[in-house]
């Protein structure tokens, strides 16, 4: 997710995001976890929690991973939302949940925000395997469910402002851009990317998983909607 850079958003919460810090949280918690074995014990730990498509779509569910089969797959696509490929990965997702996450938790609340985010996470393993079923390259990674995080900023707070680093050439340069702006062209961007990539998608090449992203952003679109719950204006009645 760092195709562009957002560095803050001028948008006050009124409550603590215990939800999103926990999740940053996590995520780096278990990248240091991961990587404490070396490269080797990295690998096999992202074979065996990250989702591979053609597993869960095609493999027997009666033989266990270890003999090749699916069988203890279920839960890939839950723990694959807390495995990172590297540091700019991890740093990268982490930095967008940071400053978006927090005003969607603020609005949909505590527990719904963390079943919102979930569904958004199911919801880009699905588009991955919906575009790619036969694919044998673990699909890892936090941002199908920052990008449905997106979805429901976009939704709930299309005018806020989003301060963004835009280098030009050997100069950078800061300006603040509105959510709605800032996002639909970052959704564009996915769009094409995922749209080119198609053909890598037929040589079996790893890569980033624009689909898991338009995924996880559609399926937010939908559940911001389900979850949102608009406060009752109260009203007063005059005396006369």
């Amino acid at each position: 997710m760092a195709n562009v850079i957002p560095i803050r958003d001028l948008n006050q919460t009124r409550r603590t995001p215990v939800v999103t810090w926990t999740l940053i949280a996590a995520n780096v918690l278990i990248f240091v976890w991961s990587s404490s074995g070396g490269a080797a014990g990295a690998e096999a730990f992202v074979m065996r929690f990250g989702v591979i498509p053609d597993v869960l779509v095609n493999g027997s569910w009666t033989l266990p991973r270890a003999a090749g089969g699916a069988l203890g797959s279920w839960v890939t696509p839950f723990t694959s939302m807390f495995l990172h490929g590297g540091l700019l990965h991890l740093g990268s997702n982490m930095l967008f949940l940071h400053i978006f996450g927090d005003n969607v938790e603020d609005v949909l609340g505590r527990g719904r925000f963390l079943l919102f985010y979930v569904l958004c996470g199911l919801g880009a393993v699905g588009g991955q395997i919906f575009v790619d079923p036969t694919s044998m390259v673990p699909m890892i990674g936090a941002s199908g469910a920052i990008s449905g995080v997106l979805a429901g900023y976009v939704t709930l707070f299309p005018h806020a402002r989003v301060v963004t680093l835009i280098p030009i050439f050997i100069f950078i340069h800061f300006m603040e851009v509105p959510a709605g702006i800032f996002i639909v062209l970052w959704f564009v961007l996915q769009l094409v990317q995922g749209y080119l990539s198609l053909g890598m998608l037929a040589d079996g090449a790893g890569g980033v998983a624009w689909f898991a992203h338009i995924g996880g952003f559609l399926v937010g679109l939908v559940c911001v909607r389900l979850f949102y719950k608009k406060p009752k204006v109260r009203r007063r009645r005059l005396a006369r």
